[in-house]
């Protein structure tokens, strides 16, 4: 069983940046893929950005891309997520999510990640 836990959240000013963190553990945890969606209230979770672990490729949404950047820590399982610049409209829960098999789907999709954290509020102020 992998059990994800984020950090790191909290309330920044616009312009203002955050680092989030999602330590992974587990029996036998192994990991393809991480990622970090977020929700928004009255709103479906969105896909943020992806890093495929072993080749270090990254994905992101097109709202954040130039602002945010993720990155992993082999050693310690844990993934993180550098926010600059952020927008009030960037206010949401954000979950850090794992897939732990390889596929050729999409990183975006909700659907192809199989274990995911509780959540950590971000709410930026204008």
């Amino acid at each position: 069983q992998v059990h994800l836990v984020e950090s790191g959240g909290g309330l920044v000013q616009a312009g203002g940046s955050l680092r989030l963190s999602c330590a992974a553990s587990g029996r036998t945890f192994s990991r393809y893929a991480m990622g970090w969606f977020r929700q928004a209230p009255g709103k479906e979770r969105e896909f943020v950005a992806a890093i495929v672990w072993n080749t270090n490729i990254v994905y992101y949404s097109d709202s954040v891309k130039g602002r945010f950047t993720i990155s992993r820590d082999n050693a310690k399982t844990t993934v993180y997520l550098q926010m600059n610049s952020l927008k009030p409209e960037d206010t949401a829960v954000y979950y850090c999510a794992a897939r732990s098999t390889y596929f050729t789907g999409s990183y975006s999709l909700v659907k192809e990640y199989d274990a995911w954290g509780q959540g950590t509020q971000v709410t930026v102020s204008s």
